[in-house]
């Protein structure tokens, strides 16, 4: 059996807003694509009412019924999904759910597809239309899926859950969710994407280059689907990108208090109203939690002393180390209290 796991973009800041998907290999091929009105209504109707279905199922909090409704791999391994189910009830929770026109995925062949890439509706010279989008998934079986997205309003915290069905028989099986918030820090993608432009033109690319990433990730339901809207926000992120900060796994150093500290990863998180900046670095041990937390402090200073340009985007700076072994201890400062 091979299982692949997707997790919504930066796991550390969607703690809970991330369901695993997994599946099993049975024996590449084309892949197509059907959007909503190139179906044939009783399979639009199927795809619309089995999502509305299982997101009734988390809203009431029964994972054993969605668990029920999963594929046999998913089935075996759904304590990820049962955390989430629970860590997301609050907001489903007396929320509606509104159907979004789903998609219909056909992957054929005999082996599974290391990358599949679905292109559905029209396309442009330009690429991407208003109506279109592009799903991509890895490791992908020969099998018929669908995505379906599910939008909860109607609260406070307005999230979207995008599932993909693999029809099994004559039913449309569960194969994954992602939740994620519609809004980060009360804000939404337009927001973000307006602020973006106007650190732009200031100067302040690297603010920019953050905002538009926070408007990327708040304009796509999951982080397998980019649309019209997303493509031309990457070309605008793509134009401010830095080098002096860590983007796409790479790693970078910044030296202070005698000490080289190696940066893997920079973004914005939403705490409440509030939104702070985070930082992971390396760090060989952190069981001294009282010389990790002076580290943190010392990077987190120095950092806002290079780039001051974050004093105005960020409330606040949050630094976390993380050891060979995966955990992390962090600890952040308002961003009125770093001199």
């Amino acid at each position: 059996m091979l299982k692949a796991s997707f997790k919504a973009f930066r796991e550390c800041r969607n703690a809970g807003l991330a369901f695993a998907l997994f599946w099993t290999s049975v024996g590449a091929g084309a892949q197509t694509c059907q959007t909503a009105s190139d179906m044939e209504a009783p399979v639009r109707s199927a795809l619309e009412t089995t999502a509305k279905r299982y997101f009734d199922m988390v809203s009431r909090g029964d994972s054993a019924a969605l668990q029920q409704n999963a594929i046999p791999s998913l089935a075996t391994n759904f304590g990820d999904i049962t955390a989430a189910v629970k860590d997301n009830q609050a907001a489903f929770a007396g929320a509606k759910g509104s159907v979004r026109p789903p998609f219909l995925l056909l992957s054929d062949g005999k082996d599974p597809l290391p990358r599949a890439e679905f292109l559905c509706g029209v396309f442009g010279s330009a690429g991407q239309t208003k109506d279109s989008a592009v799903f991509v998934l890895t490791h992908l079986p020969p099998g018929k899926y669908a995505v379906a997205v599910v939008d909860a309003t109607g609260t406070d915290d307005a999230r979207a859950m995008t599932m993909i069905l693999q029809q099994l028989g004559a039913d449309w099986k569960l194969a994954g969710v992602f939740v994620r918030a519609s809004r980060v820090g009360g804000h939404d993608a337009a927001w973000f994407t307006q602020r973006a432009r106007e650190f732009k033109t200031k100067g302040q690319n690297r603010n920019a280059w953050l905002y538009f990433r926070e408007a990327i990730m708040l304009t796509t339901p999951a982080d397998i689907m980019s649309t019209q809207a997303t493509d031309k926000l990457y070309d605008e992120a793509q134009g401010v990108q830095p080098t002096d900060l860590p983007v796409d796994g790479n790693v970078v150093d910044l030296a202070a208090g005698g000490v080289t500290y190696q940066l893997t990863a920079v973004f914005p998180m939403g705490v409440g109203g509030d939104l702070d900046l985070v930082v992971r670095y390396k760090a060989a041990d952190i069981s001294n939690t009282l010389q990790t937390f002076q580290n943190n402090n010392t990077l987190i200073k120095a950092l806002v002393a290079r780039f001051p340009e974050f004093r105005e985007a960020f409330a606040g700076v949050a630094a976390r180390a993380i050891d060979p072994t995966g955990q992390g201890y962090g600890s952040m400062l308002p961003m009125k209290e770093i001199k």
